[in-house]
């Protein structure tokens, strides 16, 4: 089975990469209303700066310090997982994994979008 793996059939890898590309691409174009995010060469994920939102409170007062604090926020008021960029030595950015559907991603991206906008 693994000589298969390294000599087998690859038709399937472009397919692969243009699908994440497609993703990643998405993702991209769609945080860049509210977070500053390059894109990245590889991977399976982005790592937007959320720097742009420290210092801003959220609707019931909380005050978002840190790329942590913003991560909550995201997952407590808009059911929105992301990792704090702090547990790679990243902060203040947030790892975003584009490994999803289209659909989902669209509404998690414009999820954050509407969390960075409910920010004062």
């Amino acid at each position: 089975m693994p000589l298969e793996a390294l000599s087998g059939r690859r038709d399937h890898i472009k397919e692969f990469a243009r699908a994440f590309m497609q993703r990643r691409d998405l993702v991209i174009g769609k945080l860049a209303k509210g977070l500053a995010c390059r894109v990245p060469d590889g991977a399976f994920y982005v790592f937007p700066s959320c720097a742009g939102v420290i210092g801003k409170r959220t609707p019931d007062g909380k005050m978002i310090e840190t790329d942590s604090d913003f991560a909550m926020y995201l997952l407590d008021a808009f059911a929105v997982a992301v990792v704090p960029g702090s547990g790679f030595m990243a902060s203040p950015y947030i790892r975003i994994s584009y490994a999803s559907s289209l659909e989902d991603l669209t509404r998690a991206c414009d999820r954050i979008i509407a969390a960075c906008a409910s920010l004062s």
